[in-house]
């Protein structure tokens, strides 16, 4: 969808399949999958260019340091990621049900609470790093380093977070180019800064913080001229949209709440599973390491779909269309299953090629190679939990998201406690497999009740 073009484009023809000159729903799911998952590789790359840049300083600790004050705001960003998938299904309901006026408003209200947490967190900065820092054991040297690359980085909380507003505003409006572009932007100048400030202006950690806050305000300036430029050519609707409407603004809290406590459970299970097999020694946690790189490869596929996911059945929705409705949740089941498949051909294939390019101790991919079979299995079992959180997410029943995430949760702890005593690493990935399985067979089973909540069309 171009930057000026097709806001106002009739959605009526989109959910029969048709518009945009016979655009189908396949081609649809793709051209708002692709740009995400070249989005999703970008971040993983940054983190990486961010480890090699200090990892050429002089001493080890500079390494740790980054490693952990990163840590943090990956688990604050990560847990703020709900302002993004918060925004998208409503605003795509309401450009499913042509009501720019409110597509207008829920801009404006996810725009106002990003900047209010992103606000609170730089004033909270100093009892929010005492607090982490505490929790944290680690050297006087990491612990040091660490809270100063924090206290820079931090700055850019608002930014970051209004970012992740914008970008989810453009998936509801089916744009999935400009997200890419403003993803893109601002890891380049993140990667190119980091290189300047810390071998051009040697400054160390702190120059690594210094880039990402450049960065964030520059991405998001980008991205309030394109939003500017997507306004002026946008209908002003009937009436004028409305920033503290209370019931509206109530919503939206509910909702992200919701998200917010649904990713923090998917945050915890990860890190205890990472902390149980730290606990069964460093090969296993090794191995683990090495393997859930196979997870988070995969993820980018199917988080794509999941995004063009709810998009599309947010708009089907606001047209309280059971066709176009039904059309989409079939065609992104159909190309998540695909992107699952594939997964698990190529890591059956060349699974010990990949661990042998991620490590070259031979003990760390012999134990890789023993749990193999679980990261091959993985994609299959996953795609169900992907591909219907996008489709709740699109109908924005965050609610049941929680409820199947928590039932999900107590049969992840029940398992892994339970078998951890005789059958030690394979229980993780044991109870891995079942956290992810359940969690896609409980929104399976609260599927028919959600479609039969969607209008007749």
């Amino acid at each position: 969808m171009g930057v000026d073009g097709g806001t106002n484009r009739n959605f009526s023809q989109q959910a029969q399949g048709e518009g945009e000159g016979g655009v189908t729903i396949h081609r649809r799911v793709w051209r708002m999958a692709g740009p995400i998952i070249l989005s999703n590789v970008s971040v993983p790359l940054l983190g990486a260019v961010d480890t090699a840049v200090v990892g050429h300083l002089p001493e080890a600790y500079y390494i740790g340091a980054v490693g952990i004050g990163a840590m943090l705001f990956n688990f604050i960003y990560f847990g703020f990621n709900c302002l993004r998938m918060g925004t998208t299904a409503p605003t795509a309901q309401a450009a499913g049900a042509e009501d720019w006026s409110e597509v207008r408003g829920m801009l404006a209200r996810a725009l106002f609470i990003a900047l209010s947490i992103g606000g609170l967190l730089v004033a909270m900065q100093l009892p929010i790093a005492a607090f982490a820092f505490g929790l944290i054991e680690a050297s006087p040297q990491v612990e040091d380093l660490g809270r100063r690359y924090f206290l820079i980085r931090v700055w850019a909380a608002p930014a970051a977070l209004s970012t992740y507003v914008i970008i989810g505003w453009l998936y509801g409006l089916q744009d999935a180019r400009i997200p890419l572009i403003l993803q893109i932007t601002t890891n380049t100048i993140n990667i190119l800064l980091d290189l300047l400030f810390v071998f051009g202006f040697d400054w160390g950690v702190e120059g690594v913080a210094a880039a990402s806050v450049i960065a964030e305000y520059t991405g998001l300036a980008l991205g309030v001229y394109f939003v500017r430029r997507r306004l002026r050519v946008m209908k002003r609707g009937e009436t004028a949209p409305r920033l503290f409407d209370i019931p509206k603004l109530r919503r939206i809290l509910t909702l992200n709440g919701f998200i917010f406590f649904r990713t923090l459970c998917v945050v915890s299970g990860m890190a205890i599973f990472m902390a149980q097999g730290a606990k069964l020694g460093d090969l296993p946690l090794a191995a683990n390491q090495v393997l859930y790189n196979f997870l988070q490869f995969t993820a980018f596929g199917l988080d794509g779909l999941a995004h063009a996911a709810e998009a599309l059945i947010g708009q089907a929705i606001g047209r309280r269309s059971r066709a176009a409705f039904g059309e989409a949740v079939r065609a992104v089941l159909l190309w998540s299953g695909v992107v699952a498949a594939i997964n698990v051909l190529i890591y059956w294939i060349a699974g010990t090629a990949i661990i042998a390019l991620m490590t070259n101790i031979p003990e760390v991919r012999a134990a890789a190679a023993e749990y193999l079979p679980w990261a091959i299995a993985m994609p299959a079992v996953a795609v169900w939990a992907y591909a219907y959180d996008g489709i709740f997410l699109g109908a924005t029943r965050a609610d049941i998201m929680l409820m199947s995430m928590l039932m999900s949760f107590a049969v992840y702890m029940a398992v892994m406690f339970l078998l951890l005593p005789g059958l030690d690493n394979h229980a993780l990935w044991i109870a891995l497999t079942g956290f992810l399985g359940f969690r896609g067979l409980t929104l399976i089973a609260f599927y028919p009740r959600l479609r039969r909540g969607v209008g007749e069309g």
